[in-house]
């Protein structure tokens, strides 16, 4: 069965193939694409996280990788406990300017971006890729959500709140109108360089380069206008799946491409106020059970998450040999789980009947 584990430096070679074989269709990782001393380093930082005693955020990168049935890595996601306390992390901020001249009759509210560093100190959901050939089956709900049941096992480990940056709309052939009609007149240098540049930690060129003036919106022409704050349809999927758990759009989009940065209190996420807490019991499930969830194994550094069939009694869950291998937990053992789709005929039901 397909894993969510956590990555390490063991991974190198297998997360590089995955990453090669993307290419230029990768989102987010677009910078670890052809420098495998980074990707080792980001490797190396994330084995160090899950390892470190803490008890507080403090801009920690966990990686999370995706392995199918037969043990090949085919996607990765990641999780910072907060951003912009080594860095800079910067957004634009979509606000208003009102302006009035009451003895004509004229009232304008003006649509403007201002560079904003808001997100500061935000946990963040970031590097989310998953093979186009693994991509049923529910893979992606279990890559993307695993990083939520960790927050909600470790949650002093991550900031209160959360954000995750969608990516924005390009046009046929792989451009983005935001970009070229905005960001790129002030930063003089070409949307790969940048990104190159902020992934690799070095964000002080966009202060350096950028306006610190309110941007008005309607000066730009209108395909700038129509990308910002809208989602790119390969994308809007993901975005679906993290509003059903809490994160909202509240104004702040990519500096780069536009792109909406969806947000939540991490208390108010779904996972954490509603997901459960069982002792393991290993026992085949019943098969009238249809009923699936979300399950980790709570731990820290071989944190491990799998979805499979949920069959709960009061506080057992039951879990099979093969899925109990999978998490790496024994009889007696707690795993958190989530439920993901109902069952018209729980164990409840029938222990009712």
């Amino acid at each position: 069965m397909a894993v969510v584990r956590a990555a390490g430096s063991a991974d190198l070679d297998p997360l590089w193939e995955l990453l090669a074989k993307a290419g230029s269709a990768l989102s987010g990782l677009t910078n670890l694409l052809g420098n495998r001393d980074r990707l080792a380093t980001m490797l190396e930082a994330s084995e160090a996280a899950f390892s470190a005693p803490s008890d507080q955020p403090g801009g920690e990168s966990y990686l999370f990788v995706l392995e199918a049935a037969d043990g090949t890595l085919v996607g990765t996601a990641g999780l910072i406990s907060a951003v912009g306390l080594s860095d800079t992390f910067y957004s634009y901020r979509v606000g208003k300017v009102v302006k009035s001249s009451p003895r004509h009759g004229v009232h304008n509210s003006v649509p403007v971006l201002h560079l904003s560093n808001d997100h500061t100190g935000s946990a963040e959901l970031f590097r989310l890729y998953l093979d186009p050939s693994h991509r049923h089956g529910g893979n992606g709900r279990l890559l993307s959500l695993s990083r939520l049941l960790f927050v909600a096992d470790h949650p002093d480990r991550i900031a209160k709140r959360i954000i995750a940056e969608l990516r924005g709309v390009l046009r046929n052939d792989g451009s983005s109108p935001f970009w070229e009609g905005l960001t790129s007149h002030f930063l003089g240098m070409s949307f790969a360089q940048a990104d190159e540049l902020s992934g690799s930690g070095d964000k002080s060129f966009i202060a350096e380069l950028m306006p610190a003036q309110p941007i008005y919106v309607s000066l730009l022409r209108p395909e700038t206008q129509d990308a910002i704050g809208r989602t790119h349809p390969e994308t809007l999927g993901a975005r679906a799946m993290l509003e059903a758990e809490g994160f909202r759009y509240r104004g702040y989009v990519d500096i780069f491409d536009g792109g909406p940065t969806v947000e939540a209190d991490v208390a108010d996420l779904r996972i954490v106020k509603e997901s459960e807490v069982g002792r393991v019991v290993i026992d085949t499930p019943d098969p009238a059970i249809t009923a699936r969830a979300l399950f980790s194994n709570r731990a820290l550094v071989g944190f491990r998450s799998v979805a499979t069939v949920l069959d709960h009694d009061g506080d057992e869950v039951r879990l099979g040999p093969d899925v109990a291998a999978s998490l790496q937990v024994q009889p007696g053992d707690t795993v958190r789980f989530m439920a993901t789709r109902p069952t018209s005929r729980s164990r409840e039901r029938r222990d009712h009947e």
